[in-house]
C-alpha cells in the first residue's frame, strides 16, 4: 500500500502580479518624467557637433520674440549687465550659459556677450559665457 501525500508543490509561476508591478512602474515613470522641465522657456537651439560641458552658474535665455530672461525672470536688455552682476558677483569665475533661439538675431547674442565682457573688465573677474546648442541628428 503506497502512501501518497496530499500536499503537492505547484511548480507553475503566476505572472499576474508581475504584470501589475510593471504597469505600476510604467505609471510612476510617466508621471515623474512630465514633472521634469529642464528648459522652462521653449527654444529651438541651433545645432552643433561640439560637446563642451561646463558647470553652469546661471542661464540667460532669449526666445524667438527677442525677450531676455535671467533664469526664468524677464529682464530688459538695458538692465542685463547690472542684474547679471548681482547674480554672479559671489563667484569670480562663473559660467553663464546663453540659450538663444536659432531665429534670434546675432545682435541679441552679442548684447549678452558684451554685458559679460563689461562685467569682466569693470570688476576684474573671469566670467565665461557658453552658447548652448542641441546635438546634430
Amino acid at each position: 500500500m503506497a502512501i501518497e501525500t496530499r500536499n503537492k508543490i505547484d511548480t507553475n509561476f503566476s505572472m499576474a502580479s508581475m504584470s501589475d508591478l510593471v504597469f505600476l512602474l510604467l505609471i510612476f515613470f510617466m508621471l515623474t518624467s512630465t514633472l521634469v522641465a529642464p528648459n522652462a522657456i521653449k527654444l529651438l537651439l541651433p545645432n552643433s557637433n561640439s560637446k563642451t560641458m561646463a558647470k553652469q552658474s546661471l542661464s540667460v535665455y532669449i526666445n524667438k520674440s527677442r525677450n531676455f530672461f535671467l533664469g526664468d525672470k524677464p529682464v530688459p536688455p538695458a538692465q542685463l549687465e547690472a542684474l547679471l552682476y548681482n547674480k554672479i558677483k559671489s563667484n569670480a569665475q562663473a559660467t553663464i550659459v546663453l540659450r538663444a533661439d536659432k531665429s534670434v538675431p546675432v545682435q541679441d547674442i552679442v548684447t549678452v556677450i558684451d554685458a559679460v565682457n563689461q562685467i569682466n573688465t569693470k570688476y576684474k573677474t573671469k566670467h565665461k559665457i557658453i552658447l548652448a546648442t542641441s546635438p546634430k541628428r
